[in-house]
């Protein structure tokens, strides 16, 4: 009997151990790509490393970059984020020719871990609670990077550019709905949420992600949200669980079977929601047909969303 309360003591304490290591390397060293000299945006394709927050010097993160020849300050900024395989130039690469087509600036912040596959809170949950449970300060959440990363540009480009449009795919849809809610006073003009595994409702009743409770978000903060303009974008072919990375947890599982019926799911209630409210309600819901889960087949329809146009590469090869 002594023996096994020994055994399982130093289980415990050796996993203790685990969990405090675990923590300090992945929450409080620092990390990142060596950040780059600060200057403007080149013309074309390019990359940059900047703080991932504001101030705190213990994250990096790169930019991927796309600013067609004539493009000018005021013109249009895209942001562009990627899903769970992280593989944000992949998706920059997907809007180049709508970009030049349209004249548009595209900003693709790559959230690279090597944790990515066990660790998801840090991005497409938006880094409001690290893996151990513990709540992260706002200026530390995943959404905070984006407004960094325009304040950044602004500054080093001179622009007079005010707000910008953001694309999210997959986990970035997931982050791209999320930060809507979270952060409605946010630099958005359009928002647009492609086939997100799973979504924070407007529901106090149940835990984040999926719901509003340990958010410190209340109703008035729920309304602000609803005047964005966010599209909740389809593919009519995402109706499989076997498409991607599906989150099959059971709370995402209670928002429905799949991307195609989680999202349908949300804008119903949200707009029953802001009915009986009497809120001013501007998201919108597009099902794309014929696409499933396929990250370029959303952006190209996304820049039609956004722009009336698309132009992009392949179809063919569905992907996060």
């Amino acid at each position: 009997m002594k023996t096994l309360l020994k055994v399982l003591l130093s289980s415990l304490g050796l996993l203790s151990l685990l969990a405090v290591v675990g923590y300090v390397y992945i929450y409080l060293l620092p990390k990142g790509p060596e950040k780059t000299i600060s200057g403007p945006l080149a013309d074309g394709k390019s990359s940059f490393v900047i703080d991932a927050h504001r101030g705190k010097g213990k994250k990096s993160i790169r930019v991927w970059s796309y600013k067609p020849r004539q493009w000018a300050s005021g013109d249009k900024i895209l942001f562009v984020m990627h899903g769970a395989g992280r593989n944000a130039e992949d998706y920059l690469d997907a809007w180049v020719d709508a970009a030049q087509v349209n004249n548009a600036l595209l900003l693709a912040p790559e959230f690279a871990s090597q944790f990515s596959r066990v660790i998801t809170n840090d991005y497409g949950e938006g880094n409001l609670f690290t893996y151990f449970g513990a709540k992260n300060p706002r200026d530390e959440w995943a959404i905070t990077v984006v407004e960094n990363i325009f304040d950044y540009v602004v500054q080093q480009n001179v622009l007079t550019n005010t707000s910008y449009d953001i694309f999210g795919h997959s986990a970035g849809g997931q982050f791209v709905q999320r930060m809507v809610m979270l952060s409605p006073n946010a630099k958005i003009n359009t928002a647009v949420a492609a086939n997100a595994g799973s979504y924070l409702f407007p529901d106090d009743s149940v835990s984040y992600p999926y719901g509003m409770s340990r958010t410190g978000l209340d109703q008035r903060d729920v309304g602000e949200a609803f005047k964005k303009d966010l599209v909740i974008m389809l593919g009519e072919l995402d109706n499989t669980a076997g498409q991607g990375i599906l989150d099959q947890t059971e709370p995402a599982m209670m928002q429905g079977p799949h991307r195609l019926a989680r999202g349908k799911a949300l804008y119903s209630q949200a707009a029953r929601l802001a009915a009986a409210n009497q809120l001013a309600f501007n998201w919108k819901i597009e099902i794309v047909k014929g696409v499933g889960h396929n990250f370029r087949a959303m952006s190209d329809y996304g820049a039609r969303v956004l722009w009336g146009t698309a132009e992009s590469g392949s179809r063919e090869r569905a992907s996060e």
